[in-house]
């Protein structure tokens, strides 16, 4: 997917140590993923994205000390334009968070990939943004993907539940590509990416805190510990992301990114017993390419 907004960091860049810092977010990510998984229907959906959002605001907020972005850089002229924002991704990390519980994890994995496919279009259509013929076919072979994983899915072909999940999925795909257009518009009028970041996390916990009447639970040790590395996973995995795309293009790290969909793999297999279904195989190569081939060649 495209690159975050850029911190000013210390050092000189240095292309080999982005793409190590990128492998490293993506088993932050699908250990996060794992997590949630994990804890399946142990703990409400909401309370997980509670500890998700407001744990990862340890490890966010040291790093933008360490950037010397707090407190100047948390200010916004622009506080709509983040709400927006938030609301977006929160939504999509709801919605996620529930297709990864009903799908198998490398198939919920594989539909976000569909996010850069939805975000070049909707570049085109909120932007203005021009569509090459290099975007137009990325945009070909994700749709074609998408439609090869999700017909069976529609058509009764798969069990009970799939169909749900897949629709997250493709509503998951849409509002992360909302929510990236939005950080695109944010940071076109110089808005910092410490406050982006941070502000997102803090709507994010917010959003999950909403959820406390309609029934948190009281995890047991275990549950305590995943939700805890939720958080921190994620946080992490944010943070390693940034750091990567300070370091080396977003050309030279996208191929590296795909390789969330191979941790998944293993990590279903491994922890869940899962195996990817033949509708994953043929669908799963025309979907990272239509990503890899539709997302900007720059960072957003």
């Amino acid at each position: 997917m495209s690159a975050p907004a850029t911190l000013s960091l210390p050092g000189p860049a240095n292309e080999r140590l982005g793409v190590i810092l990128r492998i490293l977010s993506t088993l932050a990510f699908a250990a996060m993923g794992a997590c949630i998984k994990a804890l399946s229907d142990a703990v409400p959906l909401g309370q997980v994205v509670f500890f998700r959002s407001a744990l990862a605001l340890v490890p966010l907020l040291a790093f933008l000390w360490w950037c010397g972005e707090l407190p100047g850089g948390l200010a916004t002229r622009r506080p709509l334009g983040h709400l927006a924002r938030c609301l977006m991704g929160a939504t999509a990390m709801f919605t996620s968070f529930a297709t990864i519980r009903l799908l198998p994890f490398a198939e919920a994995t594989m539909l976000s990939y569909l996010a850069p496919v939805m975000m070049a279009l909707l570049g085109w259509l909120m932007l203005g943004e021009r569509l090459t013929t290099r975007r137009v076919g990325g945009i070909a072979f994700g749709l074609t993907g998408g439609a090869v994983f999700c017909i069976p899915a529609f058509t009764g072909g798969l069990p009970d539940g799939v169909a749900l999940g897949v629709t997250l999925g493709l509503v998951t795909a849409v509002l992360t590509a909302g929510a990236l257009i939005q950080v695109r518009k944010l940071t076109l009028v110089n808005e910092s990416p410490g406050a982006i970041a941070l502000w997102f996390a803090v709507t994010s916990a917010l959003c999950g805190l909403a959820t406390l009447p309609w029934g948190w639970v009281w995890p047991d040790a275990g549950a305590v510990f995943l939700l805890v590395c939720t958080g921190l996973f994620g946080g992490i995995a944010h943070i390693l992301m940034t750091l990567s795309f300070r370091h080396a293009e977003a050309a030279a790290l996208a191929p590296f990114e795909y390789l969330s969909v191979l941790w998944a793999v293993m990590l279903g297999f491994a922890l869940f017993a899962e195996m990817p279904g033949s509708a994953f195989v043929l669908a799963a190569p025309l979907i990272m390419a239509g990503a890899l081939t539709a997302m900007p060649s720059k960072g957003r």
